[in-house]
């Protein structure tokens, strides 16, 4: 959430999904000050979701692409879509669908376990600590609680 926790962040990427590389053509589509977006978009090159490529050197100017880290962030933004288009349309429909390529379907983003490949809710997962919890919080009482079976 420190990377992402803002509002234009989630933003910035969608507009990277969209096919956008440009500082001008982020700012022109998102209406975002230019100070907020060179703020953001050196956050997102610095943590790996975007790569900062030159594509003029006089004066310099950059495209930013999307890498690896940036692409597996999709399932975050189809999520919030499904989401939104459930609580937030309009009598009119969603306003974004995602068309599934492979089996040319229009679809929606659905959290499913990695193992059953049956649907994740938050009535029946619940989380644990992982091997990668830090011990330091492990040990509090306010921790071992939400964690608790």
């Amino acid at each position: 959430m420190d990377l992402l926790g803002d509002w234009w962040t989630p933003l910035v990427l969608r507009e990277a999904f969209y096919g956008v590389t440009r500082f001008d053509a982020f700012q022109q589509e998102l209406g975002i000050a230019r100070n907020t977006l060179a703020d953001r978009l050196r956050r997102l090159v610095d943590e790996g979701l975007l790569d900062k490529r030159p594509y003029q050197s006089d004066p310099v100017r950059h495209d930013y692409v999307l890498t690896e880290k940036g692409r597996d962030f999709f399932g975050v933004l189809a999520a919030m879509n499904t989401w939104g288009n459930r609580w937030l349309s309009g009598d009119d429909g969603a306003p974004v669908v995602f068309r599934h390529e492979p089996c040319d379907h229009d679809s929606a983003a659905e959290v499913v376990c990695a193992h059953c490949k049956e649907p994740m809710t938050a009535a029946d997962t619940r989380p644990r600590m992982g091997p990668g919890f830090p011990a330091r919080l492990a040990e509090r009482a306010d921790v071992r609680r939400r964690f608790a079976p």
